[in-house]
Parts: structure tokens; C-alpha cells; sequence
């Protein structure tokens, strides 16, 4: 993996308890939506967390890399919180192959849980200045809207990227506006999801026991194996 020298440009809240950091883009990285870097923090060194795997949230063809993550107390979260603008962090990678099938005609299934969002933000913010035939349903979990990442960014996204639809699921409340169903994500609302839908590639991304469970759910309900992809948020 390369070494980035990354210059943080600016903060901001994108949910409650959740903060989105965005760092200047340096000559010559290249990434694909989906991918991740690791952020290695001086203030952090020494600490056994003293870096982290980000999922990068800002599009390929933007000339920043944006990151977001639900602010803990770990000794690299107090690092992470104390950056303000100018200040430089390490970054490698990119890496991960989280991403978009190379067959353009074929569609694909997000299911994101919390933070896990990410990857997918990134995905489908190219796809709002590429466009192309492929559509894409993302399905996200979260427990109330307060505390959905980036939910009203994806709305917009919903209502002005062709053949990109949204479902939210509150686990915890119902919508307090737009549509979609309060409760889990379960068989009903992936099959929902699934349908019309051609040949879809599904991609999960969020915590483990979500994952785990969405996985097995696909699986059992006929798609095969190698359709799915899955990357696990830890600690975020």
C-alpha cells in the first residue's frame, strides 16, 4: 500500500454523535468507490488503536477523501476529535474491493447498517455524475433518524439519480418522513428489495451480528455465494 500525506480541510456532523472529516485529495491518489484507507494519527502512536480502516465516503472523481465515523472514547477517537483544519494525518491504501461489478448492465443490492453507509455513499455519489443503465436499491438500517448518516443526502440522491432507490428501515421508530418500513432488516424487506432487480451483485456493509444475519438471509433465500460480498464494521 502507498503512504498519503492527508491535510484535514474541514468537519462537520452528518448525524447525531456521528462526524464526517474531509481531508485534501493529494496529487496523484487514485481509488475506486467502495474502497478504504487506513488513518494513522501521531497523537494516537504508541496506543494499541493508533489506527483505523476507514471505508472512504467521498467519490472517486472528488478532489477530497472524506471519512466519517461515530465519535467513541478510545484513546484514537480523542485523537481524531482534537484534529482541527491544517492538520496533517497518514494515510495508506487505498484497498478493498468492495465495489461495483465491471458488467455495467448488471444490477446491485446495498444493504448498509449504521455508519457501515459509507462505502456506499461513495458508490452512489459517482454513480449521480456517471449515470448508466445499472440500478441499485440500497437498503439502511439505522435505529432512529437522528442518528442516520448522510439520510438526507441519500434521499436527494433517491429522488434525482436514475434507477437508484432508497429504503430505510428505523429499528427503533418509525419514519418521520418519507416511506419504508419500521423494524429489521429481514426476508420480506430484502426480498422487497431484490425485486425487479436484474442479476443483482448485494453488498453488505455495517456491524457484525447485521452482516452476518443479512448474509445468511440472501443465502437461504436463493442467491448464490459468490453474489455476495460483505465487509464488517468493528468499534465504529
Amino acid at each position: 500500500m502507498t503512504t498519503w500525506d492527508l491535510r484535514l480541510a474541514s468537519r462537520r456532523d452528518v448525524a447525531q454523535g456521528t462526524v464526517a472529516f474531509r481531508f485534501g485529495k493529494p496529487d496523484g491518489m487514485r481509488f475506486r468507490a467502495g474502497q478504504a484507507i487506513d488513518l494513522v494519527l501521531p497523537a494516537a502512536r504508541g496506543e494499541p488503536q493508533a489506527r483505523h480502516a476507514f471505508s472512504i465516503a467521498s467519490a472517486p472523481y472528488e478532489d477530497h477523501v472524506e471519512v466519517a465515523t461515530r465519535m467513541r472514547d478510545s484513546a484514537f477517537k480523542r485523537a481524531l476529535g482534537a484534529l482541527v483544519p491544517g492538520d496533517k494525518v497518514s494515510g495508506d491504501g487505498p484497498f478493498g474491493s468492495l465495489g461495483l461489478p465491471a458488467d455495467p448492465a448488471r444490477d446491485v443490492l446495498l444493504v448498509a447498517g449504521g455508519i457501515g453507509v459509507t462505502p456506499f455513499l461513495s458508490i452512489l455519489r459517482q454513480a449521480s455524475r456517471d449515470g448508466g443503465p445499472r440500478r441499485l436499491c440500497l437498503v439502511y438500517s439505522n435505529r432512529r433518524r437522528e442518528e442516520a448518516a448522510y439520510l438526507d443526502e441519500l434521499e436527494q440522491l433517491a429522488e434525482t439519480v436514475p434507477g437508484f432507490r432508497l429504503v430505510s428501515v428505523m429499528t427503533r421508530e418509525p419514519l418521520t418522513r418519507g416511506a419504508g418500513p419500521q423494524g429489521h432488516v429481514n426476508a420480506t424487506v430484502l426480498g422487497a428489495a431484490r425485486a425487479g432487480l436484474h442479476r443483482p451483485l448485494c453488498l453488505i456493509a455495517g456491524p457484525p451480528a447485521m452482516v452476518s444475519s443479512v448474509r445468511d438471509g440472501l443465502v437461504a433465500s436463493g442467491v448464490a455465494e459468490d453474489d455476495v460480498r460483505d465487509e464488517v464494521f468493528f468499534g465504529y
